[in-house]
């Protein structure tokens, strides 16, 4: 398992406030407390390598004391900031919240604590000095980057269970992991933030660390981290390759290697507004992306946990430019399910969706394969994804391609259709199969009579074979017993 320890601001530039122990910023020594921030870039504490990884943030300033600090209304305005500072450091605290009954004083402190910087940098009543933005950022890591712990379906024998079904692991510390996720998320998207100043301290490493936080099974932790990653997608504009290139190994990973990370969805939410943005003509590094990465999301197992957002994205493309239609069509078919029927209805949905969005052209370029991959589906004894695919009949745009190109469909699917009506075991299928054989017969009479003909045909040349073949085996019957006699008799 790729592992990686990426160290806090141990070997920062030191800040003019460093000596300024007046003011209560902490004793001597516990200026850079709390820097050594394990994080496992697989974002998971199991593998075979894990008993050395260090499971929690650790090396947190020292346990002295935490004592309620003055409220920033109840100070002279040219004291806040050594304040704000204060704050930060009791908000580096750490606290075990596996026990409910211990230090409940001390974390009711730091819940308080962060509720005010929270209201502070919301109020825009101070604009912060970029010591206090290097010293907050530092207590957000301190407090948000570890090691999460081993998914549910990891080492349980479980593997086979359903994603969806799964209860999702809340993390324990979150009264004060959300109030810091929010002051965060309140300083990116503050007008008072510098971006010149703020991208010194959120940057690539940051971002990274961020994006491993979205495998946490909490998914309100993901809620938080995608409002957050994707303010500063909007508002640092010199990280936005980075950030894409980054979310595109994360795909690759899980295409390629794990097969399961909870955060593919919210990923996905991002990725569909940043598509939404694309501009025309559509870069070749945008096009890769989605036959590299966002086609090949289909063939994962999980792929039910995020294919709403997956779908979106798909679609966007093709609405941004109708060209992709043809690639994406036949990046379906290549992936399409065989034995999972839930799966094959995820499918037909999007499929739909692509369809709507396609033009003449580029529907003529892959009809053929995909009309046959339809006819499997007609003809699937699921009675929903035969159901859902005579669905496409429902939609106005679809049907139009279809009537445009009928002589190249009907003759494809019209056997799939005489087997439905002959021997499928639903009536619902039965019926909408019957109606979609009225369409075909009202919208070309002659085509329609020259395909039954052809299937008349090929049944009766199939029933000839059949008894040529019971004939034959007949034969073979009576000569084997023949012998078998004349053995007898010899005998």
């Amino acid at each position: 398992m790729f592992k990686k320890i990426i160290k806090g601001t141990g070997h920062r530039k030191h800040s003019k406030s460093d000596g300024n122990d007046s003011y209560g910023y902490g004793p001597p020594g516990t200026r850079n407390s709390g820097s050594n921030v394990v994080v496992n870039h697989a974002s998971r504490a199991s593998g075979p390598n894990s008993g050395n990884i260090v499971p929690t943030a650790t090396a947190t300033p020292p346990m002295v004391s935490v004592e309620s600090l003055p409220l920033f209304r109840d100070v002279p305005v040219s004291e806040r900031q050594i304040l704000f500072l204060r704050k930060l450091q009791l908000c580096c605290f750490q606290f075990d919240f596996s026990d409910t009954l211990k230090t409940v004083v001390e974390k009711e402190i730091k819940r308080q604590t962060l509720l005010e910087l929270v209201d502070f940098i919301q109020s825009g009543s101070g604009k912060i000095t970029e010591t206090c933005q290097e010293e907050m950022i530092r207590m957000v890591s301190v407090n948000v980057f570890r090691c999460l712990p081993p998914a549910s379906h990891e080492n349980t024998g479980q593997e086979n269970t359903d994603p969806d079904e799964e209860e999702p692991y809340l993390e324990p510390s979150w009264p004060h992991l959300q109030l810091v996720y929010e002051l965060l998320l309140r300083y990116v998207v503050s007008s008072d933030t510098d971006t010149k100043i703020a991208k010194r301290y959120i940057d690539h490493s940051f971002v990274l660390k961020l994006l491993d936080l979205f495998d946490s099974e909490d998914p309100r932790e993901r809620e938080y981290l995608k409002t957050i990653l994707h303010r500063i997608y909007g508002k640092f504009m010199v990280h936005r390759p980075f950030i894409r290139k980054a979310i595109n190994n994360i795909f690759y990973r899980v295409i390629y290697e794990s097969a399961r990370h909870s955060g593919i969805g919210e990923l996905l939410e991002i990725l569909g507004s940043i598509i939404n943005g694309f501009a025309l003509p559509m870069k070749e590094e945008h096009k890769l992306f989605l036959f590299r990465a966002l086609i090949p999301l289909h063939k994962s197992k999980p792929v039910s946990m995020y294919h709403q957002q997956l779908s979106y994205c798909i679609t966007q493309f093709v609405e941004k430019d109708y060209k992709l239609a043809d690639t994406v069509i036949r990046g379906l078919l290549k992936y399409w399910p065989v034995t999972n029927c839930q799966k094959e209805l995820l499918f037909l949905g999007e499929l739909e969706e692509v369809l709507e969005a396609t033009q003449s052209a580029e529907f003529q370029r892959c009809m053929v394969p995909l009309f046959r991959q339809i006819a499997r589906c007609l003809n699937s004894s699921h009675f929903q994804v035969a159901e859902r695919a005579l669905f496409l009949w429902n939609n106005e745009h679809i049907v139009s391609l279809i009537a445009q190109n009928r002589n190249v469909i009907l003759p494809i699917i019209f056997e799939a259709l005489e087997k439905n009506i002959k021997s499928h075991w639903n009536q619902a299928v039965h019926g909408l199969t019957v109606n979609v054989r009225k369409m075909f017969l009202e919208m070309d009479t002659e085509l329609f009579e020259e395909c039954q003909n052809q299937y008349t045909e090929k049944e009766s040349r199939a029933s000839e074979v059949e008894e040529q073949r019971e004939l034959n085996w007949k034969r073979l019957a009576d000569v084997a017993a023949q012998r078998e006699g004349m053995d007898m008799v010899s005998v």
